[in-house]
């Protein structure tokens, strides 16, 4: 069977284990049917996320000029505390950013590798923590905008991560740490201006499973602009990563904006 299409991250459902898609144009693949099979990717081109032109991709899916000018990669995106559209302030477009900003937001701890702090939109969860590679999260507030979250998740980071170790992530190395007993350990760390939104007896935490049939020992990233063509038997789907037999892996995610195809 032969797919071909633009990469865009992976499509997921939380079950037991995870769910994983490729979703393209005209076709799906369902990857967990895939394990233990062999699959061959191969680079075809660029096409831009946003405007769908065949250029170069530069970050997160865009060309250079989009991802300089898109709204929708604006610099509040990898830093929330620069959220500014409760303040009526434009940064690219008022408008959508008035859509995402002012939504409810939680603060999260996460157990990927080290327990990691991070941000996202309440619509996001659980998504968010399978394509962090997570296996346990939980929720510290949920706040009603994007900035509140990030000033939240700037008085953490000094205490905990802000950034997963992909590489023992992908080895399923973790700290054995109970999350729920984490969360009320850290109160008197929340900007005032949040306290209020502290969840203090709420036991939500998220336990995610993967299928991994065979965690990789080491691990090889594969670039398609550097290895156009791979082949190898699939081993397991963690995060946005497929991990092959041989030890390659490959992020989905960075890829966004590749056209490829994939023999199965």
């Amino acid at each position: 069977m032969t797919y071909e299409g633009v990469l865009t991250k992976m499509q997921t459902e939380f079950s037991n284990p995870i769910e994983y898609y490729l979703v393209f144009e005209n076709s799906f693949l369902n990857l967990n049917q895939l394990l233990n099979k062999n699959l061959e990717i191969q680079f075809q081109g660029y096409q831009c996320l946003n405007c769908g032109k065949k250029k170069k991709i530069f970050r997160q899916g865009f060309c250079y000029d989009c991802f300089m000018s898109s709204a929708s990669a604006g610099d509040w995106i990898m830093k929330p505390e620069l959220s500014t559209a409760h303040l009526e302030i434009e940064d690219r477009d008022l408008d959508y950013e008035k859509r995402v900003q002012l939504q409810p937001h939680i603060v999260y701890l996460a157990l990927s590798s080290e327990v990691k702090v991070g941000v996202t939109r309440i619509t996001q969860v659980p998504t968010r923590w399978i394509d962090q590679g997570a296996v346990e999260a939980i929720a510290i507030v949920e706040v009603p905008n994007r900035y509140l979250a990030g000033i939240t998740e700037v008085a953490l980071k000094s205490h905990y991560a802000d950034k997963t170790n992909w590489q023992k992530m992908l080895k399923n190395e973790f700290e054995n740490v109970d999350l729920i007993a984490e969360r009320l350990k850290l109160e008197h760390l929340i900007p005032n201006e949040v306290k209020e939104y502290f969840y203090t007896t709420k036991e939500d935490l998220y336990q995610m499973h993967f299928p991994v049939l065979e965690y990789p020992k080491k691990v090889s990233s594969l670039n398609l602009d550097k290895s156009p063509n791979f082949s190898g038997k699939l081993k397991g789907i963690k995060g946005q990563y497929l991990l092959f037999e041989d030890g390659t892996v490959f992020n989905v995610r960075t890829f966004e904006g590749y056209v490829v195809k994939i023999e199965v």
